[in-house]
């Protein structure tokens, strides 16, 4: 009994904290580019092309395997059209939660890219489903820079940075 209990009180987190997750996002996004989840994107991260919106001290501690810093206080569009890439190359763009990404993402459709989508949850999401992040290294890393205090709720695994 006591296990089934406890099951119930961890699968209730659970949802509370993805509901929790959702109401932050439809605060701060408008959802105009599509939603990918870390399971979706760990099942076709080597046939996409991976951006990472975040800061660059947030990128060199860890990141995403294979991911493209591109920033976000300095993301310039024409660096990317410049490099030739092409307009429905399959784009996944991810910050810490999803709130940056969404912004550096519409710059893209904007410019004609076609086929984006914005990694739901941010690396947080993706560090809470197990999956692996790397450093400045290459070498798989626990930490995970949250952006700030404030933030830092939503990463549940992993060593967090500031």
């Amino acid at each position: 009994m006591r296990i089934v209990i406890l099951f119930i009180i961890l699968v209730s987190g659970s949802i509370n904290a993805q509901n929790s997750l959702k109401k932050l996002l439809n605060q701060y996004n408008n959802e105009s580019i599509p939603y990918i989840s870390a399971t979706g994107l760990e099942k076709i991260k080597d046939t996409v092309l991976i951006f990472d919106a975040r800061e660059k001290n947030e990128y060199l501690i860890s990141h995403l395997e294979n991911a493209v810093h591109v920033g976000y206080d300095s993301f310039a569009v024409a660096a990317i059209v410049e490099q030739k890439i092409a307009k429905n190359s399959h784009i996944v763009v991810y910050c810490s939660l999803g709130i940056r990404s969404e912004d550096v993402a519409e710059q893209l459709k904007k410019e004609g890219y076609t086929n984006i989508q914005n990694l739901y949850g941010g690396i947080f999401e993706w560090k809470n489903n197990g999956y692996p992040v790397i450093n400045s290294k290459n070498e798989l890393t626990e930490e995970i820079h949250t952006y700030s205090k404030e933030w830092s709720k939503w990463l549940l695994k992993g060593e967090k940075k500031y």
